[in-house]
């Protein structure tokens, strides 16, 4: 199979955050105290030489950068400060460039105008929904706040449930969408290289636990040399108070959005999701600042604001919820608008072209490794017994 060669790969490169690709000398080292670089399955060495000639077909056909959980070893130990963990997440982030369709990834990973500005359009559209009376065809937000809605707290009438419902539906199903996609174009990327998985239906079928294995759990981050205890189960919580929030909010706002001063129990998994979501990103943006770990010390634009973003939906709707228990109409119905001009735009650019995409396509790679390595072993052991006959 023959490849044409990308001269200004490692030039591309250096507008996702990768500058230090020429540091490199493909000495191996990052490969040898790499944990998780074994078998056929080996990094950073190989993907970093893979950019440093330009074949970036064969990056897109190797699923290595995914299964790379930038425990920053491979940086600390780096004779040349060529950094190949963050050169690793460079690419993840080229790599989701290149499963979108739309081209709005590139444009949020290169210019900070126009991930500020997408966030800022969407939000503006969330504004204009409830500022603009029958834009929706029906009385909604501000235009509705009269009657017993400027005594008591209604949101009933200021967004009803089963109108917002049905948006977050629309939106759940958008996510599930662009996800699929970009998760379908990974794969179709990595099954016409020549290392894809050759196994039988039944191998796929067998591994497909992999993929909810790791989505959940992403086990493999603990089989690292250092100790990533601590960080993997900081992210284990952050990515449980987020999707905690976003099922109350998608599939369980009937019970979830109340009126007045009224209770439901489910407001106590929104307590847990407020507080791992407030306390984590935190916890996050202070390491990025002290930078006192390997992981942390490059931060991507789209770091800062995705962190951002969280942080600002968590207080938002935990202000939300403290104005409405006090029964307060305007308070509530302001921060009820802000929580959305954060949240919706959070979901609506972030999750579908930012970094969150690793939570989707992690455990696919993983997935397709595991096919690839249970086909191999069924191929030995289908030869072993002609081998011994012979």
């Amino acid at each position: 199979m023959s490849y044409r060669l990308n001269p200004g790969l490692s030039e591309e490169l250096a507008e996702f955050g990768g500058s230090t690709v020429n540091k490199c000398f493909n000495c191996g080292n990052c490969t040898a105290v790499c944990a998780l670089s074994e078998g056929d399955t080996v990094f950073p060495r190989k993907i970093i030489r893979y950019l440093q000639l330009g074949l970036d077909r064969r990056i897109e056909e190797s699923p290595e950068p995914w299964m790379c959980y930038y425990c920053g070893t491979c940086s600390e130990t780096c004779p040349r400060e060529a950094h190949p963990g963050e050169l690793m997440m460079s690419l993840r982030r080229w790599l989701m460039t290149r499963y979108d369709v739309t081209g709005l990834a590139r444009r949020l990973y290169t210019s900070t105008r126009w991930e500020v500005g997408m966030l800022v359009g969407v939000a503006l559209i969330v504004l204009a929904l409830f500022v603009v009376p029958g834009l929706l065809g029906a009385p909604f937000g501000f235009s509705a706040v009269q009657g017993d809605a400027l005594e008591h707290v209604r949101l009933d009438l200021f967004a009803p449930k089963d109108v917002i419902h049905i948006g977050d539906l629309i939106l759940a199903f958008g996510l599930l969408v662009m996800l699929g996609l970009a998760a379908f174009r990974m794969m179709r990327f990595v099954m016409r290289g020549e290392h894809a998985p050759q196994a039988p239906l039944a191998v796929w079928l067998q591994q497909l636990p992999q993929l909810l294995i790791h989505g959940v759990t992403q086990k493999r981050w603990l089989a690292c040399d250092r100790d990533t205890r601590g960080p993997w189960l900081r992210h284990f919580l952050l990515v449980s108070g987020y999707a905690t929030m976003f099922l109350l909010v998608v599939a369980f706002l009937p019970w979830f959005q109340r009126d007045g001063a009224d209770f439901h129990w489910t407001a106590l998994f929104g307590y847990y999701g407020t507080v791992a979501l407030m306390a984590l990103t935190v916890i996050a943006i202070r390491g990025r600042l002290k930078k006192a770990d390997p992981y942390h010390a490059f931060s991507h634009v789209t770091d800062w604001l995705f962190l951002i973003l969280l942080f600002l939906t968590a207080l938002s709707g935990i202000l939300l919820h403290v104005f409405r228990l006090f029964d307060l109409p305007w308070p509530t119905y302001v921060a009820y608008v802000a929580h959305l001009m954060i949240a919706v735009p959070m979901l609506v650019v972030e999750v579908p072209f930012g970094k969150w995409q690793h939570l989707v396509l992690r455990p696919v790679a993983a997935y397709l490794v595991a096919v690839r390595e249970a086909g191999a072993r069924a191929r030995v052991e289908a030869a072993a017994p002609q081998a011994v006959a012979a």
